[in-house]
């Protein structure tokens, strides 16, 4: 059985009856996991091991925890700072910026991968702009270069912890003032500006061979009326064809406000497949997401199931065993004296 094309989301702390029989279904290749879904790491493990051995390839099982205010882990897990620290760090000295993000990409992976977990929904590969609240200090920095190498050093210490990456959100979400859990945000910014700016990230970044991305909620209108995530033009034409993408594609949450110009969720989910996503999130609504399941096709794509079966986590290891290393005391020293004041959530358990 391959991996399917959508990922869904968990009720609560323990697998349910129900919930272990849903995602048997051919169709789902995935489970993102929330706040609600954690109690400690011990709790974690059980509730992933458990998952993993319903079916066979495992079903991947992601996280949105970047660090600041998206960390939907905290009691027992370091507290990581936004991404904006190092960016800070950056300014004063480069090297020990970028050095610091790869501890911090390590320390993410390491500790995720511990209990199980295949992959975070990180980096955030926007340009911080104050124009949007919603991104602000989840990016590294305000200039291309600056967050270009300071992401090529957290994609490398992710590596390095065993977990794949994935970048957020493409094509650029830092420069629109709307927020796209809330409404669909329109950035009005012509072509010349996005492909010297914000495309410029992710072009570089891709041609690292970056594993994923998700595409924003967000119309371009300079190139099309429909959002990123569903538009042929940004995931085929200019992700695929054009910035050579190899990777796999994962819509944001179809439920969020900024997917709604697309219809009801089979509308949105048939839009997203055809305009290029690999894998449909459909999260705080399980009844939308079992008609979901019931309308999508099972494609069975080959190319499609290589993409998502490389974003397995690798290097298996014990929580025992990477708390006792030594390694793992030094980043974990660095980087809590970078995040010295407590960071509020983002208020809502939906993908960020």
């Amino acid at each position: 059985m391959s991996l399917g094309p959508v990922m869904l989301d968990l009720e609560g702390l323990e697998l349910t009856l129900e919930e272990e029989e849903l995602l048997k279904n051919p169709r789902i290749g995935g489970v993102i996991l929330f706040s609600r879904n954690y109690a400690d790491p011990e709790q974690l493990t059980r509730l992933i091991a458990r998952i993993h051995a319903i079916r066979q390839p495992k079903l991947l099982i992601a996280v949105d925890h970047e660090g600041g205010r998206v960390q939907r882990f905290r009691k027992g897990f370091t507290r990581l700072p936004p991404a904006s620290a190092f960016g800070a760090v950056y300014d004063q000295d480069p090297i020990r910026g970028c050095r610091l993000a790869s501890v911090s990409g390590w320390l993410t992976a390491s500790e995720l991968r511990a209990s199980g977990l295949d992959f975070s929904f990180s980096p955030v590969l926007d340009l911080r702009n104050r124009a949007s609240d919603v991104i602000g200090d989840r990016a590294f920095h305000t200039e291309v270069d600056a967050v270009v190498n300071l992401a090529r050093a957290y994609i490398g210490g992710m590596k390095r912890g065993g977990m794949s990456s994935v970048g957020k959100h493409f094509p650029g979400h830092g420069s629109v003032k709307g927020d796209s859990h809330l409404a669909t945000p329109c950035d009005h910014r012509d072509m010349q500006t996005v492909q010297m700016s914000d495309l410029r990230v992710f072009e570089r970044i891709i041609a690292d061979g970056l594993p994923a991305i998700i595409p924003a909620h967000v119309i371009y209108e300079c190139m099309d009326v429909k959002p990123a995530g569903f538009s042929r033009y940004w995931l085929k034409d200019v992700l695929r064809k054009h910035l050579k993408f190899q990777g796999a594609v994962f819509s944001d949450d179809l439920m969020m406000a900024g997917a709604a110009v697309a219809g009801d969720v089979v509308d949105r989910g048939a839009a997203a497949l055809a305009a290029g996503c690999d894998m449909l999130l459909v999260c705080n609504d399980r009844e939308a997401a079992v008609r979901l399941l019931d309308a999508v096709p099972d494609t069975g794509d080959p190319i499609r199931s290589a993409r998502l079966a490389r974003m397995h986590g690798l290097h298996e290891t014990s929580r025992e065993s990477l708390l006792k290393s030594e390694s793992y005391c030094t980043a974990v020293a660095e980087i809590i004296a970078l995040n010295p004041e407590p960071e509020l959530d983002l208020g809502f358990d939906a993908p960020a």
